[in-house]
């Protein structure tokens, strides 16, 4: 089974999480954010990635430490239980509808980092978290997972609608990106034979 353990300690934040990316979707979650925790959840349901998230942060400062650190662990957990990659699709692309609205979300594990994200808030909070944090999540687990990840909303009007939206969309698509295709399991997906 394809399985990581991720111990982040710093001054600001200690967090523990564990991935399997074979799983079902079984999640246990507990960042001090409510609809933080509530879009991790959907992004282990949705990817039938399990995940176990714990995070304690200096949330007395604000919510920033937590995020990004969450993101960090979360996104090293999946690039480790990865492996050398052998064996897995590498693509995901997902059309994400929640009611009114609809999100695309494209990756590739790449091993080459990189966020674009399109998505407008109109509002400062999307229950108590931060609506800037949500880019910010993404952009930190690009960058700790090493995926090349692409999420543009392509209209909605409900700020919640569409910031699960993304979540769900990245949850589809990485669930594409990570199974193993039967045709070519013993076989790194790149022609230069690593990724």
């Amino acid at each position: 089974m394809r399985k990581a353990d991720i111990h982040r300690n710093t001054a600001e934040t200690q967090i523990d999480v564990t991935v399997n990316l074979d799983g079902t979707g079984i999640y246990s979650v507990s960042t001090g954010i409510g609809f933080f925790d509530h879009m991790i959840e959907q992004l282990s349901r949705h990817s039938l990635i399990d995940m176990d998230v714990k995070t304690v942060g200096d949330l007395h400062v604000d919510q920033h430490h937590t995020t990004e650190d969450t993101a960090i662990a979360i996104g090293e957990a999946v690039a480790k239980a990865l492996g050398d990659k052998r064996g897995i699709s590498r693509y995901g692309n997902v059309y994400s509808p929640m009611d009114e609205t609809l999100t695309r979300v494209s990756l590739d594990i790449s091993g080459r980092p990189w966020l674009v994200f399109k998505a407008p808030f109109t509002v400062q909070r999307i229950g108590e978290w931060d609506a800037e944090m949500v880019e910010h999540f993404f952009h930190s687990f690009a960058q700790a997972a090493g995926i090349t990840l692409h999420i543009e909303n392509l209209y909605g009007s409900n700020n919640h609608h569409i910031v699960e939206s993304c979540f769900k969309g990245l949850a589809r698509a990485l669930r594409q990106a990570v199974e193993i295709d039967p045709r070519k399991a013993d076989a790194i997906p790149s022609t230069k034979g690593i990724l």
